[in-house]
């Protein structure tokens, strides 16, 4: 089977870790569901997995990625969710798996999604709206459900508020952009960079500005996955009772803490992880009646991978970078 895969780990140069070809079909529990992928999407975590932090050393060789798109055997076509939970192995219909403390992404204990098949729980398959493409499918499962529940669940805002989305350019902070538009919010964003805030603006961001920077007003919520080099500013930028949702810290996990503030203003501080089977039925509905598509930066053949993680690694991205099976 045609696959992308981690042959080790490396946590100096990660792409000499990267394998692009053929390889034996990994077993997979005896009653999960083969999708033929038609297209599949990368995210950092695919690199993380290549360093050897999302992925272990004695679970090599790998297949990568964890969203995808595709058919099954009988033709339906379906949106893959990557939260495997404990409780599906027993078929609980109800269940929260981002709750699940033994939960994992596809491609961390079993295999994932960049290859010509990959296998899962019945219930991690979503029917596809018609409304989107494979392509767009794809770039759904990690990023923009992350985004999602951010926003949706866990940022205590309605249509009217206004949400700042702290590190415009990264993955989950682009899906933030669009879909906090699309569920009626004013949005601000962002960045250090002039071409990342210029490229918010075209997604719809309101107002943009320069990380840090003197806000005109305070917001009724924060999206944070920066950490450290913008959280003092995220506290700072709340009203009173306002909300920050934090789903990584990519600059740093250890800020201070500011706990004067947070009481004093009584701010709300909500983590937030992925998003259950039923937040993604959600974005779907969403998207789907609001014919809101992801952000592609660029598609290109499963056999080009090598290509795609370099240009992820290097940070040349705006949008989701989709490999075609």
């Amino acid at each position: 089977m045609f696959a992308v895969y981690a042959h080790s780990v490396n946590s100096e140069n990660p792409l000499d870790a990267l394998g692009v070809g053929e390889i034996p079909e990994p077993a997979t529990p005896s009653g999960w569901v083969t999708v033929h992928v038609k297209s599949a999407s990368l995210n950092h975590h695919d690199i993380w997995s290549l360093k050897g932090q999302a992925l272990k050393a004695d679970r090599v060789p790998m297949i990568l990625g964890s969203d995808a798109a595709g058919v099954t055997d009988e033709g339906r076509e379906v949106v893959v969710h990557a939260v495997i939970g404990d409780s599906h192995q027993s078929g609980a219909k109800v269940f929260d798996e981002t709750l699940d403390t033994r939960r994992s992404l596809l491609s961390e204990l079993y295999p994932g999604t960049l290859a010509q098949r990959v296998r899962v729980p019945e219930q991690n398959l979503l029917d596809k709206p018609a409304s989107l493409s494979f392509e767009e499918a794809a770039c759904l499962p990690t990023a923009y459900l992350t985004a999602y529940r951010m926003l949706a669940k866990r940022s205590n805002t309605t249509a009217g508020d206004t949400v700042l989305i702290q590190g415009a350019g990264g993955g989950v902070a682009t899906a933030a952009i669009v879909l906090a538009k699309a569920l009626g919010l004013n949005v601000w964003a962002t960045s250090r960079d002039e071409g990342k805030r210029a490229t918010a603006q075209k997604l719809g961001a309101d107002k943009v500005f320069e990380s840090n920077a003197k806000l005109p007003g305070k917001v009724d919520a924060v999206i944070e996955t920066v950490g450290e080099a913008t959280w003092a500013h995220s506290l700072r930028s709340l009203r009173p009772g306002g909300t920050i949702v934090v789903s990584g810290a990519t600059s740093g996990s250890m800020p201070p803490a500011d706990l004067n503030r947070v009481f004093f203003l009584q701010l709300t501080i909500n983590g937030s992880t992925m998003g259950s089977r039923g937040d993604f039925v959600e974005l779907l509905e969403l998207l789907d009646r609001t014919k809101t598509k992801p952000v592609i930066d660029q598609a290109m053949p499963i056999s080009d991978a090598r290509v795609a993680f370099g240009s992820m690694l290097h940070g040349n991205v705006h949008g989701k970078l989709v490999l075609n099976i």
